[in-house]
């Protein structure tokens, strides 16, 4: 190996706790700690952990932490120089893998170790049951790790918090029936689109022995509301929104191909990081120019290929990062994917397991496996946070890249792209953008949200709770007609 900085998947482990089947409940950093260990059993070198250098913790919902990398280093023996924590996001593990490889490369480190777990079934059920929290690790709040990752983004702009708008299951069908409007979907059509794709993402789920639910669900049961897939935010039943009710972990080891020869990681196990990229959209929805672009995404992912020497259709795998199926069909037109092709190797958020900021690194270990059993190919990793925000990009391989890891941020050339004001004080005429009807879990409609074009073109948020006009907007294709806004903020039609 005449590189001997480029840096290299050397192993994975992905680790289920199915509590749900009567499993002993344990904290977030066990389940870290779990996957670490398969990890290390996975590139067959017994002495990669206790030489750690770095460890790199994906933000953990489920439980405060400071420092949980100080503490999956003294589970695992190890003594590394430096640990990493994160800003909340689904982008944050591959920014994360990025950040390591950009490190090896420049021979700052030899190996690392990137994980993350969440126990969200035992914290939220003594949570609703007990009122309780459980009696997991407490470290100081003065603790800090060596690096923080991520910056500050908040998701939700102040109109946007005052118009009770900002939770991902309320924002992301916004950009559903934005896309549907594009494309000259019927309601109807668009469903039936949208759990169809859905319904290949859980067939690639049930055959994935690390997925939460392994069910090989139709796309007329994911479409169709029941009991057990009740109505979350038009057009989204439950069956279309992450499932963050897990309890899982995952973790990837990373090292300079030196250190991997050193450790005796056989080459059949190595997957190298051939080229990364991140990049941000403007941080609020209120101020993106529309509901069915994302500059970020395009541009970005698209770069993530060039630097690997590859391009859309010569990928033989990918994952896309799939909390809901807009998020997927955004990147899918970005980068120049159809949605007939395979999108997932992973099985999806929800259905393979949505475990809040940690997604991605699951989608990464099963990606190395996918790759070590199709060796020579390449495979695209994505990751989304915010709302459609923050994006990271990898393209992994077994094949070493020819001139080295690639790495760009090409943020300058995302923040060339228009972006439009947003207003809370407009009372009177607009146009319908797009919008979306939230249910209660009795099945009712409870609310229905809109935002809206004055007409100097800037935007405007709108509300109804009138069953009438909800039911309206769900019938027909409403982005487009004319409309007013009320002193009151409520949604009027014409």
């Amino acid at each position: 190996m005449n590189q001997p900085r480029l840096p290299v998947v050397i192993g994975v482990g992905q680790y289920l706790n199915r509590v749900d089947r009567g499993s002993e409940p344990v904290e977030p950093v066990e389940l870290m700690v779990e996957a670490a260990r398969l990890a290390g059993a996975d590139c067959e070198a017994p002495a990669a952990l206790g030489g750690l250098e770095a460890i790199s913790v994906v933000p953990v919902i489920s439980w405060r932490y400071f420092d949980p990398g100080l503490l999956v280093a003294e589970r695992l023996g190890s003594d590394p120089k430096e640990t990493s924590y994160g800003a909340f996001g689904g982008n944050t593990p591959q920014l994360m893998l990025n950040e390591l490889a950009r490190a090896i490369d420049a021979g700052q480190l030899d190996l690392a170790l990137m994980t993350g777990a969440e126990a969200w079934i035992t914290r939220i059920g003594l949570k609703r049951k007990h009122a309780t929290k459980p009696e997991w690790t407490v470290q100081p709040d003065d603790l800090e790790p060596t690096h923080w990752l991520g910056g500050h983004f908040e998701m939700a702009h102040p109109i946007e918090m005052a118009q009770q708008i900002f939770t991902a299951p309320q924002c992301y069908p916004l950009f559903e029936q934005a896309i549907r409007h594009q494309a000259g979907h019927s309601p109807d059509q668009h469903v039936d689109l949208i759990a169809q794709l859905w319904a290949t993402f859980s067939s690639v789920a049930a055959t994935n022995p690390y997925a939460w639910d392994r069910t090989a669900y139709t796309a007329e049961q994911i479409k169709t509301p029941t009991e057990g897939n009740r109505m979350i935010a038009y057009p989204y039943t439950k069956h279309m929104v992450a499932n963050s009710n897990v309890e899982m972990g995952a973790a990837v080891l990373v090292a300079s191909a030196a250190r991997a020869a050193e450790l005796g990681v056989p080459k059949d196990k190595w997957v190298f990081l051939r080229s990364g990229t991140d990049g941000k959209d403007v941080q609020y929805m209120s101020n993106r120019a529309d509901f069915h672009s994302s500059p970020a995404m395009r541009i970005a992912g698209r770069r993530v290929l060039e630097l690997a020497g590859t391009t859309a259709d010569e990928l033989a795998h990918v994952d896309l990062y799939s909390c809901f199926p807009s998020a997927v069909e955004l990147a899918a037109a970005e980068i120049g994917f159809g949605l007939d092709r395979p999108l997932t190797v992973y099985g999806g958020l929800c259905f393979a397991g949505g475990p809040w900021n940690n997604p991605v690194t699951h989608a990464v270990a099963t990606m190395t496996q996918k790759l070590r059993e199709d060796p020579g190919t390449m495979g695209l990793v994505t990751a989304n946070g915010g709302v459609i925000g923050k994006h990271a990009f990898g393209v992994y391989s077994t094949q070493p890249p020819p001139a080295g890891f690639s790495y760009d941020q090409p943020q300058d050339e995302i923040d060339t792209h228009p972006t439009r004001e947003v207003t809370d004080e407009h009372v009177g005429a607009v146009s319908i953008e797009t919008y979306t009807v939230m249910y209660e879990r009795d099945g009712s409609r409870a609310r229905a949200h809109a935002a809206c074009l004055t007409p100097e073109g800037v935007r405007a948020w709108a509300v109804s709770e009138d069953d009438d006009l909800m039911r309206a907007l769900e019938a027909d294709d409403m982005c487009g007609r004319p409309a007013r806004i009320g002193p009151d903020r409520s949604l009027l039609l014409d």
